[in-house]
């Protein structure tokens, strides 16, 4: 153990985390002479982030020095574990438990075999009778890793305590300033719904989150709390004004930035709901085709399903198709509705605004949160939009990262974007004191596209007016992506318009 955790902080130093380096800090171990030529063990613990994972692996090969295996069963897990050279295996923490009594047990005694855990804070807690406890069992005498980028889970069980201390740590404020990572934005649209306090619903904090993890048998979900509760969100005028306000809102983001949404709902009954909603309001973005339209709902399916829900529920690999469109920038896909599929490990970088409807807290609220961080050609952030009120889940979240050793905060009110916007704002009517620009609001189309070539002059003009004109537009224009919406963003939308005109003929 001592050699690994020399190793490990001698390779890693403080690089950040992903799917790419871990198949390099995978291909040094399996070549550190310290190792005694390792089997290399990654764990997750659903078949999605598995399959991921070892795509990218498998496209990393060169990396590893040799094509990663993904094991099948529990039997096919110890007889790849027999190979005593060094390899790297793929499998999900669910197949280390024993099919019966008689069939649990070691699968390996080995020394030289590092368990690296993906999503290190959920099933690997569970030490009581739980995967954990036969992960354990099996493997008595490998090391373990954990890779998280959210390192919280319930009061008596972190990552920390778990895996022990941190090799390293990569926190937000670094990816952004790395510019791996954009900034997260947070805007309530509470008030904008104009709902009665008895239509709003209340977050039980104490309420431990029923809708987490694949579909549950409606038998088992449908307990009293959670009952009540979806009963509130789902509540058809509550759904209609969402929907009303969520598809002006975003058709207000597309205008300032092009890109994709997710929503978040509490339950597949409520993706459904508020689909029709939403497809009353455009019809032109709801299609059956798998291939075409604008709208589509991504969830599980189950035995009891009515008709109504068939056109949402498809089998993997329909669910796949689906999400290589939605992957696709150019793709007219743009808005997906979600329970939990796709909430975690679903990476699509042109999303730039995720609707959060439905109750979530600790590392699932930071992973779906962070579907929006990533970076994609001009987008200057993501955007969260806040329909049930979890600003004191984002708190509580960020309060157990930053005590983990992460600094920067998860979400940036969408007010600090509001005022980046209207600094750069006044740094382009700067630019333009004297010069009148009101004809293009209301003058002709041959009067508007007359302003420019003085407007052109009235820069040229200036000290380094060309220079300092484009950048001032460029930072403007991201101001305004990131504030849109907002009631300060329309107000100056005319001006930020001429403003790019110009920019443009230069």
């Amino acid at each position: 153990m001592e050699n690994l955790i020399t190793t490990l902080e001698h390779l890693l130093g403080d690089s950040g985390f992903g799917a790419l380096t871990m198949a390099f800090y995978a291909g040094r171990l399996v070549l550190e002479p310290a190792m005694q030529n390792p089997t290399i063990v990654v764990i997750t613990d659903r078949n999605d982030l598995d399959d991921q994972l070892f795509g990218t692996f498998a496209r990393c090969s060169e990396l590893l020095r040799q094509n990663p295996e993904q094991a099948v069963d529990r039997e096919d897990l110890r007889e790849r574990l027999t190979v005593s050279t060094g390899h790297v295996i793929f499998t999900t923490i669910q197949k280390f438990m024993p099919p019966d009594e008689t069939r649990g047990g070691v699968l390996s005694d080995r020394r030289n075999i590092v368990v690296i855990a993906d999503e290190a804070h959920r099933s690997q807690y569970d030490f009581v009778d739980g995967f954990a406890r036969h992960m354990r069992e099996a493997l008595p005498h490998a090391s373990f890793i954990g890779f998280t980028g959210t390192p919280i889970e319930k009061a008596d069980a972190n990552t920390r305590a778990v895996f022990g201390d941190y090799i390293s740590v990569y926190d937000i404020q670094r990816a952004v300033e790395d510019k791996a990572t954009v900034p997260i934005y947070y805007e309530s649209r509470l008030a904008k719904l104009g709902l009665e306090d008895n239509e709003k619903p209340k977050i039980d904090p104490d309420f431990e989150e029923a809708t987490e993890g694949e579909e549950v048998e409606r038998r088992e979900k449908l307990r009293t709390k959670w009952a009540a509760q979806e009963a509130i969100v789902g509540a058809e005028k509550r759904l209609r004004t969402i929907a009303k306000d969520l598809v002006h809102h975003f058709e207000r983001r597309l205008e300032a930035m092009d890109g994709k949404a997710m929503i978040g709902c509490m339950s597949r009954r409520i993706c459904v709901d508020l689909y029709e909603e939403i497809a009353k309001l455009r019809p032109d973005w709801s299609n059956e085709n798998d291939d075409a339209g604008v709208m589509k709902v991504v969830m599980t399916g189950a035995a009891t399903d009515g008709p109504e829900w068939q056109q949402h529920i498809r089998d993997k690999r329909r669910r796949e198709a689906l999400g290589k469109r939605f992957k696709n920038a150019k793709d007219p896909f743009k808005v997906v509705i979600v329970r939990d599929m796709w909430l975690t490990g679903f990476d699509v970088p042109s999303l730039h605004t995720m609707y959060v409807d439905k109750p979530m807290k600790g590392h699932g609220l930071m992973q779906a949160i962070a579907r929006v961080n990533r970076v994609f050609k001009d987008k200057p952030g993501g955007l969260v939009v806040d329909y049930l009120g979890i600003a004191q889940e984002l708190k509580l979240a960020l309060g157990t990262y930053t005590e983990s050793g992460g600094k920067g905060r998860t979400a940036l009110p969408q007010e600090e974007a509001v005022a980046v916007m209207i600094e750069k704002y006044e740094v382009c009517r700067g630019l333009f004191h004297g010069f009148d620009w009101s004809a293009w609001v209301s003058g002709s189309p041959a009067a508007k596209l007359g302003l420019l070539p003085n407007a052109q002059e009235h820069i040229l003009k200036q000290t380094d007016g060309k220079n300092r004109l484009l950048k001032a537009v460029a930072d403007l224009s991201k101001g305004f992506a990131l504030a849109v919406p907002h009631d300060e963003a329309i107000r100056i939308r005319d001006d930020v318009g001429f403003f790019q005109a110009v920019r443009g003929v230069f």
